[in-house]
């Protein structure tokens, strides 16, 4: 196993917390941890998301791709910006390794952005689920009765 396991006490030191805060923050899924006979054990990527410091470069898997995305539709009001939203982000939630995502409407404009960042191919599904919505005649964009 290449990867380091520090126990509860070394991760208490490490963070300058009580031993029993760190079980605590276990128990409650703060903080991922194995349980190995009677103790639990942490691994280093899991202490680094609780503490939100990134992983270092060297420590990501070989060929690992991260895309950013910015896709803007314009001519959307408020309740269309809504549906979209909701749509991109259960497909999004859907995927197995999720992505991170932003939508922003601007009224005044009539313009909604969308920030993806993620993996490239569950990047390319939330893109092609958008074109299909956007470019087919599905109702989404329509303008619903008493919006006029």
């Amino acid at each position: 196993m290449s990867e380091e396991m520090y126990s509860v006490e070394q991760v208490a030191d490490r963070l300058g917390l009580h031993v029993r805060t760190v079980r605590g923050y276990i128990r409650s899924g703060r903080l991922k941890a194995v349980r190995i006979g009677k103790q639990y054990r942490i691994a280093r990527a899991d202490l680094e998301v609780l503490t939100g410091r990134p992983q270092s470069p060297s420590a990501r898997p070989a060929g690992a791709v991260e895309v950013s995305s910015i896709v803007q539709i314009d001519g959307v009001d408020r309740a269309s910006a809504d549906r979209i939203g909701t749509l991109v982000q259960a497909e999004a939630n859907g995927t197995p390794h999720p992505l991170r995502i932003q939508t922003v409407h601007d009224e005044e404009r009539s313009r909604l952005k969308i920030v993806i960042l993620g993996g490239a191919a569950a990047t390319a599904e939330v893109l092609h689920l958008l074109d299909a919505v956007l470019e087919g005649d599905n109702g989404l964009l329509a303008e619903e009765p008493g919006d006029a």
